[in-house]
């Protein structure tokens, strides 16, 4: 019995940190797949007031905070568009310490920022559709995906 506890305190000790880490990456990818990829675009009830406000809205539930946040960018394109040029990245980000690339085509972006003069939770939006370059940092360095990401201001 006791040579079977010491081996699985070996990989909870060993395995553990790594698993944590691996779950850690696997929820910032869902994260900002579910909350950054919308495609294709969805067209919300008339009721929202435009597309940002209904996006805004599934955002702030998903991530269970009545906060509005000044400004979101949505990408539309398949996902494995985007996921693409995580494949292999050179880059290493030290301000995101992180590995980062920047697409090589423009893509479908809108953007989403918070009106003017607003009360404090009631958010209302502005929308503006652009295609852009993406600035994405990567769960790795090879065979990695999306974590987060934002427009290229050089679009």
């Amino acid at each position: 019995m006791a040579p079977a506890v010491a081996r699985v305190l070996f990989l909870q000790l060993v395995l553990g940190p790594t698993l944590v880490v691996d779950i850690k990456v696997q929820i910032a990818i869902k994260n900002f797949r579910m909350l950054h990829v919308d495609y294709p675009r969805v067209n919300y009830p008339e009721g929202f007031q435009g597309y940002c406000n209904g996006l805004m809205a599934y955002v702030r539930g998903r991530k269970q905070s009545w906060f509005c946040p000044q400004i979101h960018y949505t990408v539309h394109a398949p996902w494995g568009e985007i996921k693409r040029f995580c494949l292999y990245s050179d880059s290493f980000c030290e301000n995101y310490d992180e590995y980062c690339t920047v697409t090589e085509d423009s893509f479908p972006v809108t953007i989403c920022s918070l009106a003017s003069g607003q009360p404090p939770v009631s958010c209302h939006y502005n929308d503006t559709l652009t295609n852009q370059r993406l600035y994405l940092l990567c769960s790795g360095k090879h065979d990695a995906e999306p974590i987060d990401g934002l427009t290229h201001p050089r679009s």
